[in-house]
């Protein structure tokens, strides 16, 4: 038999096969569909070993953040509506309480009208007080007083409980990446462990007779082995544990030795060389050995990088990058890192810099340049910068935030609808597949949490139902969460809705009275006769909601226009209620009945509120939004909200 009729044995057919070029889309789509679904190995790690892993798990706040209302400034802590006339002319005189409150000490004495408490940034806010005056804005009057010749609002100056992080809110989501903003809020609340995925463990192997290691002496027709280096770091830079296992010379025989141990021991393997049409190029003939399916790509349509070789062996990815340094590099980032990073619970990386509209005025003070934090939302025409800022005390305002924008020393604002560069914390953008602007609810971690299982990313930000309605107006959001009542027509949320917005229920959720069990003056009354009981004590205080809360609106109408004490005390959430009541510096106030119970406090109910969302219809078929709506009609979240004490619409 002649050679030309010698059969090819089974390695000369694979080679021939696989050494047809494909596209990097081909060849991409190959690689994954060989590779993924992968297991996503997790293992717990205390914090300060978790920087740079990906979250396994959900992170749920144990506790609120602050834990209590405190100062935000050095001052005194007073009541502002003794303040209300203060001017330049007419300046109000209060008596000093002899008492001085700082961090880490609880006051003990309340502040009653006619008189203030000094107090130091961080001081916990005592009891009758609703706003902080800063030392700057008062004179001494006397040994033990002091003049305010200015009027001061409630809640100035004042973080209040939970306005941070609220205790059974979702603090990070499962495939967050751990950084130090992320450490800084675990820490907040007193976490000091979190579930986090596995690096990948990735076995790096230099191929070629040539390859010298650094620091060796170069022998004639030697090169030094570059590629190993650059490999390994790029591996720990996106994700992976690279294990450097030196150069193995072209030996077939040698080589699939250290390929077998290498593959055993890891989760991935990196070969540099050997992947060409040469003779003394074998790696590519060991890999149809190791394992199923083997050789998917061999000879991919990149300039730099034609010869890479992809394979997965039994489950594990196999690549042999091209010799030189620039091909191996420009594949390993283009084709590698997606898969690496996946594989690892990381996002894809991105550019560090993208130009986005800011869709609110954003006022700056003259002279300073100013840094804002923003988060990156899908809007109309492109990328939307939605400022988060709480308040420089506020641990979430630096972790849930993309970027920064800075507003020049020279100018007093940024106006609405400007473009501007945004600097991203991270190198890549952000940007959620769901945005959610509005009241918040801790019944929305429950629907939520099965698009974040399904690898879909979700930004809640809460501005209360009336800001939610007016992001929406903006289409700077898929869905705003209201629960606002029509005196008119006695409904709820419908009334509100405008065009291009369309109403989804969600669920019912039980407002009431909340209070210390065991108070005489609510134990055992309806809401009505208990509203009275506490409107004809002086002693009893209430603790409000912010304008443009639902549940402002609803204490309006059980007030009308009484106004007994604590009522300009405003926070933002219900869990800053049941924190002011259960500390004592408020003796009522009205919240959520699963809030009440988790508390530990007594609760009356009151009436059954609407949750539900606001959709803006021109995003209704997006895939997030989809998904959103399935979730929330799904048995597994209506099973989950009525075990969290919600009642499904």
């Amino acid at each position: 038999m002649s050679q030309n009729q010698q059969p090819k044995n089974r390695d000369s057919v694979d080679q021939d096969q696989f050494l047809t070029v494909l596209s990097r889309e081909d060849a991409l789509a190959r690689f994954e569909a060989a590779l993924f679904p992968f297991p996503v190995p997790s293992e717990p790690r205390k914090l300060a070993d978790a920087l740079g892993c990906a979250l396994t798990e959900d992170v749920v706040a144990p506790i609120d953040v602050p834990p209590f209302d405190r100062s935000n400034v050095d001052g005194f802590a007073v009541r502002s509506f003794d303040l209300a006339s203060a001017t330049e002319a007419t300046p109000v005189r209060l008596m000093l309480n002899d008492e001085v409150i700082a961090c880490g000490i609880a006051p003990s004495r309340p502040v009653l009208s006619g008189t203030a408490t000094s107090i130091s940034t961080g001081g916990p806010l005592p009891r009758g007080a609703d706003a902080i005056v800063m030392v700057e804005h008062t004179h001494p009057s006397g040994p033990r007083a002091i003049e305010i010749r200015r009027a001061a609002s409630p809640g100035q100056f004042v973080s209040y409980a939970g306005s941070d992080m609220a205790r059974g809110g979702a603090l990070l989501r499962c495939g967050t990446i751990v950084g130090s903003r992320e450490i800084g809020m675990c820490a907040a609340c007193g976490i000091a462990q979190v579930s986090v995925a596995r690096k990948p463990r990735v076995a790096v192997i230099s191929t070629g007779d040539e390859l010298v290691q650094p620091g060796a002496a170069l022998r004639p027709a030697a090169i030094y082995d570059s590629n190993g280096a650059i490999v390994t770091a790029a591996i720990n830079e996106n994700g992976g544990e690279a294990v450097f296992l030196g150069a193995v010379p072209d030996d077939e025989a040698q080589l699939e030795s250290a390929m077998r141990k290498a593959l055993a021991q890891s989760d991935m393997l990196v070969l540099s060389g050997g992947t060409s049409k040469g003779a003394g190029d074998v790696s590519h003939r060991i890999i149809a050995r190791l394992g199923k399916p083997g050789i998917l790509a061999h000879g991919v349509a990149l300039k730099p990088g034609k010869p890479l070789c992809l394979a997965v062996c039994d489950g594990k990815p196999v690549i042999i990058l091209p010799g030189f340094p620039t091909s191996a590099m420009f594949t390993f980032h283009d084709m590698i890192v997606p898969v690496l990073r996946r594989m690892a619970g990381l996002p894809p990386r991105s550019d560090a810099k993208v130009t986005a509209r800011i869709p609110v005025r954003i006022a700056s003070e003259l002279g300073r340049t100013e840094f804002v934090m923003v988060s990156l939302v899908e809007g109309a025409g492109g990328l939307t910068a939605y400022p988060t800022g709480k308040g420089s005390g506020a641990i979430t305002s630096f972790a849930q935030a993309d970027g920064f924008l800075k507003i020049d020393a020279l100018a007093d604002q940024m106006p609405a609808g400007t473009e501007a560069e945004v600097t991203l914390f991270m190198p890549h953008v952000r940007v959620p597949d769901l945005v959610i602007v509005g009241s918040h609810c801790t019944g929305l971690d429950l629907v939520t949490a099965q698009l974040s299982r399904a690898g879909l990313s979700v930004r809640s930000i809460a501005v209360g139902s009336l800001g939610g309605l007016a992001a929406a107006k903006r289409g700077e959001c898929d869905f705003a969460p209201i629960h606002l009542y029509d005196d008119k027509t006695g409904t709820y949320n419908a009334p509100f809705l405008s065009d291009g917005l369309e109403l989804v229920q969600g669920w019912r959720r039980m407002q009431g009275i909340v209070f210390r069990k065991g108070d005489a003056r609510f134990e055992g009354f309806p809401a009505q006769e208990a509203v009275r009981s506490a409107l004809t004590d002086p002693a009893c205080i209430m603790v409000n909601r912010n304008q443009g809360a639902g549940t402002r609106i609803l204490i309006d109408r059980l007030l009308g226009d009484a106004r007994p004490d604590g009522y300009w005390n405003q926070p933002h959430s219900h869990n800053a209620v049941a924190a002011a009541i259960a500390q004592h510096r408020a003796d009522w106030g009205i919240t959520i009945a699963p809030l009440a119970h988790a508390s530990g406090l007594g609760f009356i109910p009151l009436a059954e509120e609407h949750y539900d969302f606001a959709l803006v219809i021109a995003r209704k078929q997006r895939p997030a939004v989809l998904a959103f709506l399935q979730a929330l009609a799904s048995e597994e979240s209506r099973a989950a909200l009525t075990t969290a004490g919600f009642n499904p619409a």
